[in-house]
């Protein structure tokens, strides 16, 4: 009866160990897709202010190159020709480079967010498998614990040797 006893306690252990496991498994996976989308929504933030802070310093730029080109048309500079054409141009590529970089800027910072989304997944991922061989480690020791068990006490009681 004792054996009994103990067998049952083994299952029951063994069970209870094996839904514990598979619970933090998914926990783990769940705390990591979680953060992954939370990367995801990031990037999209980074996207956003690229478009306001390209729009901001658009609306800077018009009222800076306003305020030049009247200055410059008081002073009797024609815009249109000679150095004010050429303050005209440099300006404008200036601005191009401002607005390329910082939407290359924000796509680096989108890129790495979207990447660090993908490790989160990843790493939820193994999470769970984690939990799946520790799930297989431990029924595995109940087996053999069981079996162990199931010898009568052990020793070579049931081995046949031939003389």
């Amino acid at each position: 009866m004792g054996q009994a006893a103990a067998a049952a306690f083994t299952v029951g252990m063994t069970a209870v160990q094996v839904k514990q496991q598979s619970a933090i498994g998914k926990y783990n996976q769940q705390v990591a897709n979680r953060n992954a989308t939370i990367a995801e929504q990031e990037a999209g933030q980074i996207d956003k202010q690229a478009e306001f802070d390209i729009a901001r310093f658009d609306q800077r730029f018009r009222q800076s190159v306003g305020t030049v080109e009247v200055a410059l048309a008081k002073s009797g500079v024609d815009i249109t020709s000679g150095s004010g054409a050429r303050v005209t141009e440099a300006n404008a590529l200036e601005a191009e480079m401002q607005n390329k970089l910082t939407r290359y800027n924000a796509d680096v910072s989108m890129a790495n967010k979207m990447e660090e989304a993908r490790f989160s997944r990843i790493q939820g991922e193994m999470a769970r498998q984690q939990a799946r061989l520790k799930n297989i480690e431990t029924i595995t020791k109940a087996g053999t614990s069981l079996l162990s068990m199931s010898g009568s006490g052990g020793g070579d009681q049931g081995l046949v040797v031939a003389p």
